[in-house]
Order: C-alpha cells, then structure tokens, then sequence
C-alpha cells in the first residue's frame, strides 16, 4: 500500500519516528497503563529520515522498517542511548544500578544491531 508523504509524493516505505528511542508510542501506554489516560495519535509525525509521514506507516520494530535512512538512524539513536543510560548507571545518587543500566544499555545495542540487518522485502 503506497502513501503519499507530506511532501506530496508516494512513498510506500515503512519509517522509525524520529525520537524512536523515546517514542510517543511508548509514552501514551505509560499514560494509559498508570491513569487510565489515552491521548490522541498524531496523524503526521517526523521520521527518522526527515520525512513527515502518517503514523500508521511507522514502527518501532526494526523487522518492519523498509526506510534505510530510517533503519540507520534508529540504529545510531539506539546506540547513543544505550551508552547515556550506562553513563547514567554509574553516577553517584542514579535510581538505577549499575546492573541495570547494563542490561537496559544491552538491550538498546541487540536493537541497533536488529537495525543494521537485513530488513523485510519491500
């Protein structure tokens, strides 16, 4: 299924919203499953590649992404992620130990390495 993006032309690629380490996605189910709150979806968000696409033709799953500047992108946030949340672990006064911010930081890099690899036929 084609989509013709905000710049007017058809694209029919499958996109990481900008900020896919802190994602809207992720915010609004914290809201819901804390309050019982549910906020809009936007209909247009900012990807990866500087694109403004329909948010149903976004994924946080790197299986799904078929945007190469998106799959990069995401790669190299997760990546930067992953060494704040380590950097955060062992300062002095953090909430999270050392441990787990390790984990956390691991599981941000099997994600980046999930963005470098082969991605689904388009």
């Amino acid at each position: 299924m084609a989509r013709e993006d905000a710049l007017g032309g058809d694209d029919p690629h499958i996109h990481v919203e900008s900020k896919v380490v802190r994602g809207a996605a992720a915010v609004r189910e914290m809201m819901a499953a804390t309050f019982g709150l549910v906020g809009d979806v936007p209909s247009l968000v900012d990807t990866g590649c500087g694109l403004r696409a329909p948010y149903a033709m976004t994924s946080p799953r790197p299986e799904n992404v078929t945007c190469l500047a998106c799959r990069e992108h995401a790669r190299q946030e997760h990546l930067r992620f992953a060494d704040e949340v380590e950097r955060l672990g062992g300062m002095a006064g953090s909430t999270i130990s050392t441990a787990q911010a390790k984990l956390a930081a691991d599981k941000h890099r099997e994600l980046a390495e999930r963005f470098s690899g082969p991605r689904r036929a388009e």
